[in-house]
């Protein structure tokens, strides 16, 4: 078996994992997975043209995803976007085994001419990280499975017409309510937050303390992410909650404060300034400082 394993459809995932030959072609719901199959995924990168929504319960083993893993403890949702590569390591048996969990699987094509197919990349969750991962009450939990089991059974069903446009409205209806779910995480973890931002803080501090801006220049969101172990758009999705700034203001705010000190505590030109602040040109700092503070540089410190 090749070390990257790619899924192209549903039925070959169904096959991979075991499971019955899918009712629709294009979308996919099944509870529990059988193990006997899994023997041969250990270690595999396995590549995927799916989306995927998995509740997992209890301890479920370590599933790699990213740069992290995720000891599952707990009911918690997971989404994986098509082109995301996913790794399994552990004992399928033990860990698969008389598990409460499901799954729903959908190919791109079931959304491809509907407005969910304009909206889904907006769903930012399905490029969290699996330590990221939607932690769901039983209300919500019964919330999200009450519209599951409305779409299983309208692929069970006899399908006609309006069946795919039923199973994508209740699709859409589910991430809306993840949305809304995710909200309510955030809102939960302030105190949790809050230790990011100061860590967040810190971070600009020390980076701006040593010779990484000369060599790197400005910090990335991507770059701040991955030193606090947070996928970028988590990150950038927590920041706007917490401050309603996403994570490019509070660095370009940072900076500009920097800059405003600079400007009026020493006598270097304005290019200096910039480029001690990681800007390769000048005429880039001069239209950020302009574009934030309403005056050129030199405006700022003649006017002080």
């Amino acid at each position: 078996m090749p070390k990257t394993i790619h899924i192209k459809s549903i039925s070959q995932f169904r096959q991979l994992a075991g499971l019955t030959k899918p009712k629709h072609p294009k979308v996919s719901i099944d509870y529990g997975l059988g193990w006997q199959n899994m023997s041969d995924l250990i270690g595999k990168k396995i590549a995927s043209d799916l989306y995927f929504i998995v509740f997992k319960s209890g301890n479920c083993g370590h599933l790699m995803y990213g740069r992290n893993s995720y000891d599952f403890e707990g009911g918690t949702l997971l989404f994986f976007a098509p082109g995301q590569i996913m790794q399994y390591d552990g004992n399928p048996e033990q860990d698969f085994d008389h598990k409460e969990e499901w799954r729903l699987a959908f190919h791109p094509d079931l959304i491809r001419a509907s407005e969910l197919s304009n909206q889904i990349n907006s769903y930012s969750f399905f490029n969290y990280d699996t330590h990221e991962g939607l932690h769901v009450s039983e209300d919500e939990k019964h919330t999200i499975e009450e519209i599951l089991s409305k779409i299983l059974k309208e692929y069970n069903q006899h399908i006609d017409k309006h069946s795919q446009r039923i199973i994508i409205a209740n699709i859409h209806l589910i991430l809306d309510y993840c949305l809304r779910f995710y909200d309510r995480q955030f809102y939960t973890r302030t105190n949790l937050n809050s230790d990011i931002l100061s860590k967040f803080e810190r971070l600009l501090n020390t980076y701006y303390g040593t010779d990484k801006v000369q060599e790197f220049g400005i910090p990335t969101v991507n770059f701040c992410a991955s030193e606090l172990n947070l996928s970028t758009n988590y990150f950038s999705d927590l920041l706007r909650k917490e401050t309603g700034k996403s994570a490019q203001e509070h660095i370009h705010s940072f900076i500009i404060d920097k800059a405003k000190n600079r400007l009026l505590n020493s006598s270097n030109k304005v290019s200096e300034i910039g480029y001690s602040l990681g800007f390769e040109y000048p005429s880039n700092f001069s239209n950020l400082f302009k574009a934030k503070t309403g005056l050129s540089p030199k405006e700022f410190r003649n006017s002080s």
